[in-house]
């Protein structure tokens, strides 16, 4: 069977014989480890090219071995709508076609974000009114017509000679943890807490971007959306429920209606929270390993997920895929199997979180192999 056939097997009624494999958070492992899977150049990745994407794509599969691929947008569409790249002696740069302004971009930094990048806005500084809200998120109406004509043509390519043998999908961010863009952490506490009522005013931008996103997915040929949720762990059940459930079932139905399978990732610990989460109605479900002072074992996944979707299975990404041996990596894909087996296999290996930075890509591709070859009836 093909990577793609696999995943729509899971997907299917009766569940898939060869179980598929697959790692998350494509662009995490790319940011980490690029030099080492492509002698293409890192910049290849911002640039709505046909060629430099298939090339670079190319390598990640020989390299990998997993079930799908991620259908990046290949230009932000939020903020480059209007830019193009231009490489010189002097660096790596994106100018703004309508304003000429050129801006110097870095090579991705392995380990993600720097202590700079994770400094606090004020709270005064933060957009906190209906104008400021709606003058900070994007027209999801808007958009250059010459970027989404770019990114039709790379999806086209990549179908071609990818989307035969592998699964594409698409991510979007949930609505409410979206705000982490407009108001930061400690931005998005407050408002929380402090005003629901722009909260929701923003869950209402975000998710016609989302639709967006999810339409441009569907006419680019994906077979489903990967949704991420993170920081939803932090609110009360109350909270969850009026500030984030009624936007994501929102999400999934539009998801739905594309014609398209979601994957709704829950990351940290759904205690006190499983049925909320249970009633989203996606199609398959997805949580991080446990760490940080909880257990999100799969044997209770599947359990509480009783059969009524998909499940991806949360392998341990650093203390079994990292820093355990062969004879561990194994036994921990054997039980994750199991549990597949047992939600009639409509189950999809995969990892609880991306592969750190110090994760070789070799480690990587024996993970997929053995999941392969565990996971076939």
């Amino acid at each position: 069977m093909t990577g793609r056939e696999r995943i729509e097997a899971a997907f299917s009624r009766e569940g898939a014989a060869q179980l598929p494999a697959v790692i998350c958070y494509e662009n995490v492992f790319l940011r980490d480890h690029w030099s080492e899977f492509t002698a293409c150049p890192w910049w290849y990745l911002h640039m709505p090219d046909a060629d430099r994407q298939r090339a670079w794509t190319r390598d990640l599969v020989a390299a990998l071995g997993q079930d799908w691929f991620h259908m990046f947008p290949w230009t932000s569409l939020e903020e480059q709508e209007f830019g193009t790249i231009e490489v010189s002696d002097e660096g790596v740069f994106r100018i703004d076609t309508r304003s000429g302004r050129r801006e110097e971009i870095r090579p991705p930094r392995p380990g993600g974000w720097t202590a700079a990048s994770l400094e606090s806005v004020p709270l005064e500084d933060l957009p906190c009114t209906f104008e400021a809200i709606e003058a900070s998120i994007p027209d999801p109406d808007g958009g250059d017509i010459r970027a989404l004509e770019d990114r039709r043509r790379v999806a086209e390519a990549l179908m071609r000679e990818f989307g035969g043998a592998l699964w594409p999908y698409r991510h979007v961010s949930g609505p409410l943890w979206k705000t982490y863009d407009l108001w930061g952490f400690a931005g998005m506490m407050t408002m929380i807490a402090q005003r629901p009522d722009l909260v929701h005013f923003a869950g209402e931008r975000f998710l016609a971007l989302a639709r967006r996103n999810v339409r441009e997915a569907a006419g680019h040929g994906a077979g489903g959306v990967w949704i991420e949720d993170c920081f939803m762990d932090m609110l009360s059940p109350r909270a969850f429920a009026e500030l984030n459930v009624p936007y994501v079932r929102r999400l999934i139905d539009a998801i739905r209606a594309a014609g398209l399978k979601s994957i709704y990732y829950f990351c940290g610990n759904p205690r006190g929270k499983w049925d909320l989460i249970l009633s989203l109605g996606m199609d398959a479900v997805a949580f991080e390993e446990g760490k940080k002072g909880f257990a999100n074992h799969i044997d209770e996944i599947v359990e509480r997920v009783a059969g009524r979707c998909v499940v991806l299975g949360n392998l341990d990404a650093v203390g079994v895929l990292r820093d355990g041996d062969e004879d561990g990596l194994r036994e921990a894909i054997r039980r994750q199997v199991a549990a597949g087996r047992r939600n009639g296999s409509r189950f999809i290996l995969s990892l609880g979180s991306p592969p750190t930075a110090d994760t070789p890509v070799e480690r990587v591709r024996l993970y997929c192999d053995l999941a392969h070859e565990l996971g076939a009836a």
